[in-house]
């Protein structure tokens, strides 16, 4: 399982008071726990809903700059702005990096697909179009299919696409975990060349007892065909369930990443 770290996202009040106060410190610090915990990739949205595009150019430009020297692991350029994310591509000098993301539309394929090839970065792609996420899966796979041609046009390699199924709140409708797995096994029959990725805490929203549906869900996820999550991996409970379905799907020999862990706590 590769874990995209989540937490430097300053739609979190903690994270927003770091981007504005330029706190190199606590920015550096909570990278390095993230990785310190198993991150394979930390994700960066220095969205803050303050300011201007320009603002949000120059925080991404800051905040890369300070984790490039706090990590060497990859850094995954979040944010719904094209100009924003070359910005932060661009500052990787570069180091590797993921931009998240993309969906079904001319408008983001036409600005994102283009970084992807120039920086020959994966990218996540969102199963989604301009209206919105269908509410099936042959809805959600038709979104992937337009994002594949995209590919083709731009010569962005599949292996190099990140495919999210996209998860809603069962609190609402209680089918759409389902439609979320099925989409994911879609996806990995159509497309076996490309990778998948989900961010996972949206299907307990609202409810109690969000972390124990959360980790239940993931482990349902890998054995559909996961590859990736977007998560928290200071969550050791989140952390241990996907090394858990791991294991148990036959992607760590002998149990030994499992039974590493086990014997740190």
């Amino acid at each position: 399982m590769i874990v995209i770290a989540e937490k430097i996202n300053a739609t979190r009040s903690a994270v927003r008071e770091i981007i504005e106060q330029r706190d190199e410190g606590r920015l550096e610090d909570l990278a390095q726990r993230q990785v310190a915990a198993g991150a394979a990739y930390i994700d960066v949205n220095v969205g803050t809903g303050n300011g201007t595009r320009q603002d949000e150019i120059e925080s991404m430009q800051w905040a890369v700059s300070r984790l490039l020297d706090a990590t060497d692991k990859p850094l995954c350029i979040d944010s719904a702005d094209a100009a924003v994310l070359e910005a932060g591509l661009a500052a990787m000098g570069g180091r590797p990096a993921m931009i998240n993301s993309t969906k079904a539309d001319v408008k983001y394929l036409s600005t994102v697909m283009p970084l992807a090839q120039r920086y020959e970065a994966p990218v996540v792609a969102l199963a989604m179009d301009g209206q919105g996420i269908p509410g099936t899966v042959e809805g959600r796979l038709n979104a992937c299919r337009a994002i594949a041609g995209a590919c083709r046009d731009y010569q962005v390699p599949l292996a190099s696409v990140f495919f999210d199924p996209l998860v809603l709140p069962v609190a609402t409708d209680a089918g759409q975990g389902k439609v979320t797995l099925n989409t994911l096994a879609a996806i990995k029959a159509e497309f076996p060349e490309a990778r998948t990725v989900m961010g996972l805490s949206n299907i307990s929203f609202g409810l109690p007892g969000r972390p124990m549906l959360n980790a239940a869900f993931l482990q349902m996820a890998i054995y559909a065909g996961l590859d990736a999550a977007i998560m928290d991996p200071l969550n050791a409970d989140m952390m241990q369930a996907a090394r858990t379905g791991d294991a148990l799907m036959g992607k760590d020999r002998h149990f030994r990443k499992y039974s590493r862990a086990l014997r740190r706590q």
